[in-house]
């Protein structure tokens, strides 16, 4: 029998992830209670994506998905542009924050889902833009009670090598990596930073303490506020140039065209002396921004 775990362990993309999540909370039972197909052959066969349980019988026919799969197939499109904005949170802590699993602090667009493994592990999926505000109601209620580890990775899409699947059971393997001393979280702007995590380690560019990542996501949200789209791309494009003299002569040109409070920030920044790490890590989390929580 299949746990609830292993569904999710079989989910190839964000959006089915999300499905399954809403069919384990919607129809648990149906995800235990369910019969034990007959073997592969020419003629017949288990369900062809759990391949365990018996296909289910419709008026119109036999279905090739046994009764769960078939209803999580059937919610995937709903949530397949959800999936690409959002973002998987893999939590090994002192003991799982319930009651800031359900609620609704109020924002129209705010929508997760949950799954608690155990006592202390838990998986939760919810919008990128939503990332900070999270983080920040767990400190809140939570601060100095909790300790452990958050894994912070993407949503795949349906056709990747990286199966969401396969994103858990890394997640499981890097959950013991750190001591259980502080709250810390790890930053996986990619999935496949997942498989050789030590490199981006290396770099600074993983593992944070949690208010120290969410000062990165405020930062980040202050820099979409003030610079424009096609600023930042010329910003990135110009701290790129390798040449000093005609890095000099294009930043003159780009202050030109920037707004007084734009000059202020980056000039109170020093943006042009920061590692070519720290700038990769703050245009990584623009993604993350919020900008309805900038007054």
């Amino acid at each position: 029998m299949l746990s609830s775990f292993d569904w999710l362990r079989l989910c190839r993309s964000g959006a089915e992830l999300m499905a399954t999540l809403r069919c384990l909370k919607e129809l648990p039972a149906l995800a235990t209670q369910q019969e034990i197909g007959s073997p592969h052959s020419a003629l017949s066969g288990p369900c062809l994506r759990c391949w365990i349980y018996r296909r289910t019988t419709f008026a119109t026919g036999e279905s090739r998905y046994c009764g769960f799969c078939h209803a999580i197939n059937g919610r995937i499109r709903g949530f397949a542009n959800f999936a690409r904005h959002s973002v998987v949170i893999w939590g090994y802590i002192s003991r799982a924050p319930l009651q800031l699993f359900d609620r609704e602090p109020g924002q129209p667009n705010r929508r997760s889902d949950f799954y608690v493994h155990e006592e202390n592990r838990f998986l939760l999926m919810m919008a990128k833009r939503e990332l900070k505000l999270w983080l920040q109601e767990l400190i809140l209620y939570h601060g100095l009670d909790l300790y452990g580890l958050l894994q912070i990775f993407p949503a795949t899409a349906a056709r990747t090598s990286l199966t969401m699947g396969d994103l858990l059971c890394l997640a499981v393997h890097h959950e013991a990596d750190l001591s259980m001393n502080r709250l810390r979280v790890r930053f996986y702007s990619s999935p496949y930073h997942m498989i050789r995590p030590r490199i981006r380690d290396r770099e600074g560019l993983l593992t944070f303490e949690i208010s120290e990542f969410i000062g990165l996501l405020e930062m980040a949200e202050v820099f979409c506020t003030i610079l424009k789209p096609w600023e930042q791309k010329e910003l990135l494009d110009l701290l790129r140039i390798g040449d000093p003299l005609q890095e000099q002569f294009y930043w003159g040109r780009f202050l030109g065209g920037l707004n007084q409070q734009a000059k202020d920030m980056l000039a109170s920044w020093r943006i042009r002396q920061w590692p070519a790490n720290r700038i990769r890590l703050l245009y990584e989390l623009v993604d993350y921004a919020d900008l309805h929580q900038i007054p």
